[in-house]
């Protein structure tokens, strides 16, 4: 992993629901310009670590820092933590673009409308610069003619492409990718990949949760596995995929292939 400044630092992250612990204590450092998949079986704990990180879910115990500022937390009354100060939550979150499973778009919403929502109502920017944004944004991922349409009437993968925008379009510090082709037709998920490969050509940091091994392997510089709420092995995706250390990890991606 690179050298730079750090972006994210998550430090012995728990998530209980209920008696059902999903996390038990992760740890993990994203640097700017770092692309770090997230890899593991269902039920690893992969979608609520990454919820976990822009507060879509609450810890039950340990940190979050984004760049450089931590998150306060207080005790809950229930065994878990809540955060101390909701407009900073807001305004870390404002700093996380975030791409979901199953898009989320508004879909009351034109595709230009739904990537200028956030920036104009949430972040006060000018509705004009709001739109000339989104429009680059929207030429960028191939989306452009389709700026007046709704959702209904897009393609699932035309759909996604429409959510990177709109996750883009607030100029994030971090991207967060939760399995963003898991709900796409198998001939959909291509176009999506290229966009996201794009960006980290660009050395966008980014944290991305996916199934697809052969694109974690070559778009990220850094692998984790979770397994059962833990890291079970990391690494740069070489060692990961090519010379993985522990049983598990090799049952996994024999599994896979």
């Amino acid at each position: 992993m690179t050298d730079s400044a750090q972006a994210i630092e998550v430090s012995n992250l728990h998530k209980r629901f209920g008696p059902l612990e999903v996390l038990k204590g992760v740890s993990l450092t994203a640097r700017q310009g770092d692309v770090i998949a997230i890899i593991g079986g269902s039920g690893s704990g992969k979608s609520t670590f990454l919820r976990c990180i822009n507060m879509l879910e609450l810890p039950s115990a340990g940190t979050i820092t984004i760049h450089g500022e931590t998150i306060a937390m207080k005790k809950d009354g229930h065994g878990g933590l809540a955060p101390s100060d909701r407009r900073q939550v807001q305004r870390i979150r404002s700093r996380l673009g975030m791409v979901f499973q199953s898009f989320n778009l508004w879909q009351h919403m034109t595709v230009l409308q739904n990537v200028i929502e956030v920036p104009v109502h949430v972040l006060g920017q000018p509705k004009d610069k709001a739109v000339e944004i989104a429009e680059t944004l929207l030429r960028r991922v191939g989306l452009y003619e389709k700026r007046d349409a709704y959702p209904a009437f897009l393609s699932g993968g035309q759909q996604q492409r429409a959510a990177i925008a709109r996750a883009l379009a607030i100029q994030p510090l971090v991207m967060l990718f939760d399995e963003p082709t898991s709900a796409l037709d198998p001939e959909l998920v291509g176009e999506v990949l290229s966009v996201i490969g794009d960006l980290a050509r660009e050395k966008r940091t980014m944290i991305l949760v996916t199934h697809e091994m052969k694109f974690a392997r070559e778009v990220s510089n850094h692998v984790v596995f979770l397994h059962n709420g833990i890291i079970e092995e990391q690494g740069p995706p070489e060692a990961i995929f090519g010379a993985p250390k522990s049983d598990r990890l090799r049952k996994f991606i024999s599994s896979i292939h």
